[in-house]
């Protein structure tokens, strides 16, 4: 059995597309965190195998270890991620009024 289950991800707020969507992007949140912690790591690097640390041991070990959709799940049972139901709208409220034409008096 999976843990923890759809019904204790959604509390009966959501439903599983709105959680597929929120996983997705808690998911690559994370993993733009890894690429972000595995490029600090790569440039603190000095080239002196005596005194430089393991790039391994650089990047936080939840990022490292496990997969980014099972770390997104995790961490929203844990509440550190809440999906936002009215996060769509507010997006594509700022995106319309940035492609609307702009009139031109001549």
């Amino acid at each position: 059995m999976l843990h923890p289950t759809i019904e204790e991800l959604t509390q009966g707020n959501y439903n599983r597309y709105e959680l597929a969507l929120a996983t997705a992007k808690c998911a690559r949140i994370i993993t733009d965190e890894y690429v972000r912690q595995h490029d600090i790591a790569e440039k603190s690097i000095t080239g002196n195998k005596e005194t430089d640390k393991p790039l391994n041991t650089m990047i936080d070990r939840e990022l490292r270890d496990e997969k980014a959709v099972k770390v997104a799940i995790n961490r929203l049972y844990e509440g550190k991620f809440i999906i936002d139901a009215n996060a769509e709208d507010a997006p594509a409220a700022e995106e319309a009024a940035e492609e609307a034409p702009a009139t031109d008096a001549e």
